[in-house]
């Protein structure tokens, strides 16, 4: 036999494995029917409301994937009713007011720590016995008692 000369037994289980993969791979490549739906396989996933719903299975004891159903439950409490004025300070020509022991100046737009969080409040006014407020767009009078 010649070197040049290739059995044909030997090459036939190679020209079987080329033309199975170029098929195999044309089949795959052909594009699906008009107005037929790609098939998508989808995870759902659901956010637990309680424990009874379902846990972390990373972290079972953690209450996180309930904190987004309890924030939801919160009663909202009127802001107005978690400000305080505590006092005056200054000088009769620049009064200062203290409102949830944050100092104000006339004009001053500061946060303030409350029980339920922190909340924004712009000094409008400061009066004898009063301060003017802007909170959450809307003026509020806070009058100041001092019998605390």
């Amino acid at each position: 036999m010649k070197p040049t000369q290739i059995h044909f037994r030997k090459l036939t289980p190679v020209v079987l494995a080329i033309t199975w993969t170029v098929s195999a791979l044309g089949a795959s490549n052909t594009p699906p029917a008009k107005g037929a739906k790609p098939d998508a396989n989808r995870s759902v996933f659901v956010i637990p409301a309680s424990p009874a719903e379902g846990r972390d299975p990373f972290f079972p004891d953690s209450s996180r994937p309930y904190e987004a159903a309890m924030a939801n439950t919160k009663v909202k409490v009127d802001e107005i009713s978690l400000i305080e004025f505590k006092g005056l300070s200054g000088t009769p020509e620049k009064r200062l007011a203290i409102i949830n022991n944050h100092t104000f100046a006339v004009g001053d737009d500061e946060f303030v720590l409350t029980t339920q969080g922190r909340v924004h409040i712009h000094c409008v006014e400061i009066r004898a016995n009063s301060v003017i407020i802007e909170l959450s767009g809307q003026r509020h009078e806070l009058s100041f008692s001092g019998n605390k």
